[in-house]
């Protein structure tokens, strides 16, 4: 038995308490916990008896009955299975003494390792642990942070119109060399490492966009819709694949298609377009509003984020390795990161996880402290004024939320709302 976990359990009738095993703690660093368990070879042996005399009652053996085989004919015959369900036994009987004799609160399934089964039968083995952090936050006041500013400039309003002005461009087809902007349709293909060309493949590329290499780039604004070109092109010294770093590739190209992109002339008709405005100027005094509230919701997290990092900077407390490494692996899985790439984002978005498991102990903590964590009753609530706004029932907007798995979101929202407002009120915040 080389390692394993043990599951929560308990036992009615005694022998956890009356056992005497020897705990050593070997290893006491932040969150982390190792102990060494050292149990007596007669537990084990007693352990043994009555792991035998279950086994004898369970099985058959020739020329007895069910559970009337002699113990000795049990025991010789099904020596492993006995000695396993009597390790197994006994060490969740010493695991559970552990936790209860050194007050674990556990955040993990803990792991044995390094068992040992020696031949008087004593059994000694390490167990692997984390648990809670004890979280004091004894400095949650006197801190300063700087608001930054939330004007909003002429430039900010136009380069918004702008982006939904390209959002609601058309693509005309034209019968010209393409330019910087263009869309082209391509049937492009690239010599393997014989020289040989294999047959091309579609793209559709973006020119100027970054989506081909430059020098691919210039090769297609060679040519108008139909035409074709065959020639060398060097990939450039700073291609993501390093293997293809300045080679030099015969590329042939045949354009297929040209589009050209029109976005909708910047007047009255396009505000009335994107929704019920009368002109220009009103559309672009909502635009400028909307970005307004965004600069202040964006000021409002700064200052919240500010405020967190006075926190964490003065009250230290340790952090369960678990806990981090879990998150990380939830951002990879949403962030579709591949087998070959999960190593490299381990470690480089370690220290963000990090610091969101420490963000969201401590808003907890004080939750908890200050008996500001929302209750269904406040979700209820949250719902409502929702609904109101949208004009919609509110059992309808519990149910798209219920479904969607969101009304958890929504009472922590409430949480961390309360919370900042706690923090805000007892320190300092100065416009920047």
């Amino acid at each position: 038995m080389a390692g394993g976990f043990f599951p929560c359990r308990t036992f009615a009738d005694g022998r956890l308490h009356a056992m005497e095993i020897e705990i050593t703690n070997t290893k006491s660093e932040g969150a982390e916990r190792r102990i060494l368990v050292a149990v007596p070879g007669p537990i084990v042996k007693d352990a043994k008896k009555r792991a035998a005399r279950r086994v004898a009652q369970q099985v058959r053996m020739p020329g007895f009955r069910v559970g009337k085989a002699p113990t000795a004919m049990v025991e010789k015959k099904y020596a492993d299975v006995i000695q396993q369900e009597a390790l197994e036994a006994v060490m969740r009987e010493a695991y559970e003494k552990v936790i209860a004799q050194e007050s674990l609160k556990l955040v993990t399934q803990p792991h044995a390792h390094d068992v040992k089964f020696g031949d008087d039968d004593a059994l000694s083995f390490e167990l692997h642990c984390e648990v809670q952090p004890e979280i004091a936050l004894e400095h949650l006041t006197g801190f300063k942070v700087k608001r930054p500013a939330v004007a909003v400039t002429g430039d900010q309003v136009r380069e918004q119109i702008e982006q939904l002005r390209d959002q609601r461009a058309t693509w005309t087809p034209v019968e010209e060399k393409p330019a910087e902007g263009d869309m082209v349709v391509v049937m492009l293909s690239m010599a393997d490492e014989a020289g040989a060309l294999p047959e091309g493949k579609e793209y559709r590329v973006v020119l100027g966009a970054g989506q081909a290499i430059p020098a691919i780039e210039e090769l297609l604004m060679e040519l108008t819709p139909g035409g074709t070109v065959e020639r060398p092109v060097r990939w450039p010294d700073d291609f993501p694949d390093e293997a293809q770093r300045g080679k030099t590739k015969t590329v042939r190209a045949e354009l297929k298609e040209v589009k050209r992109k029109e976005v909708p002339a910047l007047d009255d008709a396009f505000a009335r377009e994107m929704g019920d405005f009368e002109s220009l100027d009103a559309f672009s005094a909502v635009v400028k509003t909307d970005l307004e509230a965004s600069a202040v919701r964006d000021a409002d997290a700064t200052v919240r984020g500010l405020v967190l990092d006075e926190i964490i900077g003065a009250n230290a407390f340790d952090v369960p390795p678990s806990w981090v490494t879990h998150l990380v692996q939830q951002y990879a899985k949403a962030y579709g990161v591949p087998e070959e790439e999960m190593e490299r984002f381990l470690a480089e978005f370690r220290p963000t996880a990090e610091r969101q498991v420490r963000r969201d102990l401590v808003i907890e903590t004080i939750a908890e402290r200050e008996k500001l964590t929302a209750n269904e009753s406040d979700v209820d609530t949250r719902i409502q004024e929702m609904a109101e706004k949208r004009g919609v029932n509110p059992g309808q907007v519990y149910a798209q939320l219920q479904k969607a798995g969101r009304l958890r979101e929504i009472e922590r929202g409430i949480t961390e709302d309360r919370v900042f407002a706690w923090l805000l009120e007892r320190n300092t915040v100065e416009q920047a």
